[in-house]
């Protein structure tokens, strides 16, 4: 039995999330084209006969701009600290740039294997890839590098296998039917927070945060509640859209995502409220679950 616990760690949106969904067969970490989707710890669990792969996936490491920035920060470098294996990714298709070279910066003094994980390769030609690959090796002592695209699901198989030896634990942390440690209440909000990713501007859902507020259940049916917290009232009417559209829209959808995770009809009812500048009050960013 071989076992151990992988960070994925990079940049905002260079598919860190869409990768770990492609490695588990299954969605736990929401997804949008929108940087900085991820904003918790998602621990993912990847289980074969005589292997248990622990991934964590964190918020995109980025020059923050307020105390939420600094707490999404935060949770990324613990997690280079409390794991066995770094996998660092990027963008392949974007050139290299100074968020990339901070973060390198930050694996200096790193006493633990680093993988290169190059993304995205679906939007690049072989040669391409090989100038990738001999642009990068030099800028730090890899462990691997390892070309993939997250989406297409191509070349996942050889990273597994890569990783299985480098894995220092032999128990099993977790049943074989487990496949998130995340609590069912951070799940289904964060399906509401990715269906306002997906349905809004780019302004809009850097400024909010979801919070399930109630939840009861029986044999046939579960009620679910889930405040939308946004930090002025002018994102509360987008938010809710002419005659109550937009919110409706959003309701809808992850409603059905929903039924999907929980296997029976769901009632979703959606708030939302303004709660001024939240991003710099740490109170609401610790009750918000993020770490300081």
């Amino acid at each position: 039995m071989r076992s151990g616990f992988v960070s994925l760690i990079g940049r905002p949106n260079t598919g860190k999330s869409t990768l770990l969904n492609s490695i588990l067969k299954e969605k736990v970490a929401i997804i949008s084209n929108k940087p900085q989707t991820t904003r918790n710890l998602v621990q993912g669990i990847y289980n074969e006969d005589d292997t248990q792969i622990v991934f964590v996936d964190t918020p995109g490491i980025h020059k923050p701009i307020d105390k939420l920035g600094v707490a999404l920060n935060a949770q990324a470098y613990y997690s280079i600290n409390d794991v066995d294996v770094l996998l660092l990714v990027v963008d392949a298709s974007v050139p290299y740039g100074k968020g990339d070279q901070f973060i390198i910066n930050k694996l200096e003094n790193v006493d633990k294997p680093v993988f290169l994980i190059l993304n995205k390769i679906d939007k690049l030609t072989n040669d391409q890839i090989l100038l990738k690959i001999n642009e990068y090796k030099d800028l730090y002592e890899f462990s691997e590098i390892i070309p993939l695209s997250a989406l297409k699901d191509d070349n996942i198989d050889r990273l597994i296998s890569v990783l299985k030896k480098y894995l220092p634990d032999n128990v099993k942390y977790f049943m074989d039917d487990e496949k998130t440690t995340q609590e069912l209440d951070f799940r289904l909000s964060e399906i509401v927070r990715e269906k306002i990713f997906i349905h809004t501007n780019e302004e809009v859902p850097h400024s909010i945060s979801c919070k399930l507020v109630g939840y009861e259940e029986n044999s046939k049916i579960a009620k679910v509640y889930i405040d939308i917290i946004v930090d002025r009232d002018s994102l509360r009417k987008i938010i809710i859209g002419a005659n109550g559209n937009m919110i409706k829209l959003i309701g809808r959808e992850a409603r059905i995502d929903m039924e999907g995770i929980l296997g029976k009809k769901v009632y979703l009812e959606l708030y939302c409220k303004t709660i001024k500048k939240w991003r710099e009050k740490e109170k609401y960013i610790k009750d918000l679950g993020y770490l300081l």
